[in-house]
């Protein structure tokens, strides 16, 4: 168990170094699988040896070896995040494989469409679509009986976050509804708990933005994305204890 845990550290932290670039360059319509990583400030390539996760940006003190800009913290914070979520992934899903391998795609997956969000606020059809793929590609070989459960969350989660998009239109977009189906399909039915949490957590920030700026607030964007992708982790590492705690209570 301990070395598989130090497993998913390590590939968390270089995976996490893979998922900077995805999130770096999808949105702007850059390939990910070629070319390779340059300074985003003056262009040069990065070498193997200043590429290294977390590391390299210590012994770097933050800035770039090429022209002394700044790097931001994003870049280590983002490895030593995945490697977290990789490693809880695999402590708590530790007696099924293909849940771990569905849990370490989606982790990764929400963490790339968090950044994006943040940044861009945009959440990408390229990355939400190799995911699905890939989501798919694990069910059907590791749990084929699970599918009609994940396609049916899929299509509940996503339809009725998209009544709300229809609803309330500049609250949410597009991307949080696909965003949503997604998350259907890698959790089934522990997608319930997964959107309430997303849902609660919005309401908390949009409440403390009004009581802190008042009318003005209700102007501000928030990209939703994040909130869903906290929820999303707490669906896939709770999600069976969260339902079948409600199914106890009110059954």
């Amino acid at each position: 168990m301990a070395a598989a845990l130090a497993l998913a550290f390590a590939g968390g932290l270089i995976f996490g170094s893979f998922l900077t670039v995805v999130a770096h360059r999808v949105p702007r319509g850059e390939s990910v699988v070629g070319g390779r990583s340059h300074c985003p400030h003056c262009g040069a390539q990065i070498a193997a040896y200043d590429n290294v996760p977390v590391l390299s940006w210590l012994l770097l003190r933050g800035r770039s070896r090429c022209c002394g800009e700044p790097i931001s913290p994003r870049y280590p914070l983002t490895e030593l995040a995945l490697a977290a979520l990789w490693t809880a992934t695999v402590a708590v899903l530790w007696e099924d494989p293909a849940e771990i391998a569905l849990g370490l795609v989606f982790v990764f997956t929400l963490l790339a469409v968090t950044l994006t969000d943040l940044e861009r606020r945009v959440i990408p059809n390229k990355i939400l679509l190799a995911a699905a793929i890939a989501g798919l590609a694990i069910a059907a070989v590791g749990d084929p009986s699970s599918l009609p459960e994940r396609l049916l969350a899929a299509a509940a989660a996503g339809g009725v976050l998209f009544l709300v998009v229809l609803a309330y239109p500049r609250g949410m977009g597009l991307g949080d509804v696909k965003l949503t189906a997604l998350m259907g399909l890698y959790l089934g039915r522990n997608v319930a708990p997964a959107v309430l949490v997303a849902l609660l957590l919005g309401s908390i920030v949009g409440l403390a933005m009004i009581a802190r700026h008042g009318a003005a607030a209700r102007k501000q964007a928030i990209p939703f994305g994040p909130f869903l992708a906290v929820g999303g982790v707490v669906g896939l590492l709770a999600g069976d204890q969260l339902v079948d705690l409600y199914l106890s209570t009110f059954s």
